[in-house]
């Protein structure tokens, strides 16, 4: 054991002033390895199982739907309340599960796999605080003595001999009820996202069947084709070799931008009006253009908010005179599902602008477009708010782990 005035963190609960004990983590806890037990696997089995697979990103199990019979075997492998689990083995060789930790809330539920080891945390050290400490900083150490290349492993024996620097245990309860309550935040207004998503979601498919309609419209909707009102414009690549064809003020997309449907925002790679008329770029103009990726992962969308052009992998809708955007971009999934059935192509899918223009929707006159745009489009601002909750608090979560940790 040693003590050193040095070893404090930077941020302090009032009342405590001690320097922090730094231990190895093979003294300050018991330990066991998991078990090879997938001849016990059954589906109807009554302990779940915890293996490679069930360490997210998040440090919280993930289900995976696998479970195991209760036997003498795998009854030496239960994880109980308050004691943790650590992942050994990363299938892949950026160590992004490598070291991970969950803490069990409950008795007799879980059974370890092979490859995962059961921390069973001593007198002097509070689960919740091992918890958040073993995934912050100490898995970084964690990660730089893994072994292997295109899966990595590390033995549990070297682990133990990390250091690990511990408060006293009135300090770690502090810290560990502190971060508790963070991240209960963070997984409720994760749930309010889900929940916000799968409204809209069902609320989408009553309207745009016209189950629901607001007050005061009736007239039938009427049947359109893509091609009818919004003007389809590929994108292309300026030669690359020239370099008077970049780094000018026109934002140019490739569809990894684009990711899942989203606002499109700042500038991602630019080039210069000269370069965009001397190539098969066009630029698209802004808050009337959808775009739409159109291979290798068609259908993900976006709203362009700034005059821009793309790259071959776009198929773009320049909305008309008589059409509400919003309306447009809440039907992406209807199109998107559309769109994959009748792409082409062997080495991968590939919708074409002709292809794309003939995909018909109903769609109604522009104020009922207009009021049913509008509505979706509060429930899409509400989600995004909570996904930039979400953000905050995990930088905040991120700040504080560095601060009050050591």
């Amino acid at each position: 054991m040693s003590k050193d005035v040095k070893n404090v963190p930077a941020l302090r609960f009032k009342g405590y002033s001690d320097a922090w004990e730094k231990r190895k983590l093979g003294e300050l806890i018991d330990h066991k390895s998991g078990k090879a037990i997938e001849k016990y696997f059954d589906n109807d089995g009554a302990l779940k199982v915890i293996s490679i697979g069930s360490y997210g990103l998040d440090n919280r199990y993930v289900d995976q739907g696998i479970r195991a019979i209760s036997n003498t075997i795998t009854q030496s492998r239960i994880i109980n309340k308050n004691e943790l689990a650590m992942v050994l083995n990363d299938k892949t060789a950026n160590g992004s599960i490598i070291g991970r930790t969950l803490l069990i809330q409950r008795d007799r539920e879980y059974v370890a796999n092979q490859r995962t080891e059961i921390i069973h945390p001593k007198d002097m050290l509070d689960s919740g605080f091992t918890y958040f400490a073993l995934n912050g900083i100490f898995r970084n150490s964690v990660k730089k003595i893994v072994q292997g290349g295109t899966q990595i492993y590390v033995n549990f024996s070297a682990i133990a001999l990390l250091p690990l620097k511990i408060p006293t245990l009135s300090e770690q309860k502090k810290i560990q009820d502190f971060f508790k309550i963070l991240t209960h935040l963070i997984a409720a207004t994760q749930r309010r996202i889900s929940a916000l998503e799968e409204i809209k979601e069902a609320l989408s498919q009553y309207l745009f069947v016209q189950k629901w309609r607001f007050r005061g419209y009736s007239n039938p909707w009427k049947r359109v084709v893509l091609g009818e009102i919004a003007d389809i414009i590929g994108g292309g690549t300026p030669k690359t070799d020239e370099p008077k064809f970049w780094n000018g003020e026109i934002d140019w997309y490739a569809p990894a931008e684009i990711g899942s449907n989203r606002y499109v925002a700042g500038s991602v790679r630019t080039i210069t009006s000269v370069g965009l008329n001397k190539s098969s770029a066009s630029i698209l103009p802004a808050n009337r253009t959808i775009l739409f990726t159109s291979r290798a992962g068609i259908g993900n969308a976006a709203i362009l908010k700034k005059d821009a052009a793309t790259n071959q992998g776009f198929q773009s809708l320049v909305l008309k005179d008589g059409v509400d955007i919003y309306f447009i971009y809440s039907r992406i999934p209807e199109i998107k599902q559309k769109a994959i059935r009748i792409a082409a192509g062997s080495t991968f899918l590939e919708i074409s602008g002709k292809k794309l223009s003939q995909i018909a929707l109903l769609v109604p006159e522009l104020n009922e477009q207009q009021k049913i745009g509008a509505f979706l489009k509060k429930l899409d601002d509400l989600v995004a708010a909570n996904h930039s909750k979400v953000s905050r608090l995990n930088l905040l979560k991120k700040f504080l782990l560095q601060g009050l940790f050591i």
